[in-house]
């Protein structure tokens, strides 16, 4: 059995590697270009149209403290959900803005509650 596994746990050393040559991708040739994961157009940054970066890492942060138990939900069912996810004190003070008659479906929603923008649609 040691011999079986030698390769993996000592890498491409003694008994070799187990990788199939046939796995290995090949280069792209002359006139190809090389391969991406990137997507073409107005969204290789990843970030939606009408929202920076820091828009979306700042609404996911809000997202992270209130759980999908709490939506649909008004101001006091979101400031409770936030409290029991131990929430950072800004993003319980940004709840406690909110009006109170008010019913949110979507974390987007109380995104844009809070005066932020959400991401545009093209149509």
């Amino acid at each position: 059995m040691s011999q079986e596994v030698s390769g993996l746990v000592q890498g491409p050393g003694a008994g070799g590697s187990r990788v199939d040559e046939f796995r290995v991708p090949e280069p792209a040739g002359e006139d190809q270009p090389e391969p991406t994961t990137a997507p073409a157009g107005d969204l290789r940054s990843g970030t939606p149209q009408g929202m920076t970066s820091e828009d979306v890492e700042a609404r996911s942060r809000l997202g992270r403290f209130i759980s999908m138990n709490a939506l649909p939900g008004d101001r006091a069912a979101l400031l409770a959900d936030a409290q029991a996810n131990e929430a950072p004190d800004d993003v319980v003070a940004a709840l406690e803005r909110l009006p109170e008659s008010t019913r949110y479906q979507t974390v987007s929603e109380v995104w844009a509650a809070l005066g932020h923008p959400n991401e545009t649609t093209r149509w």
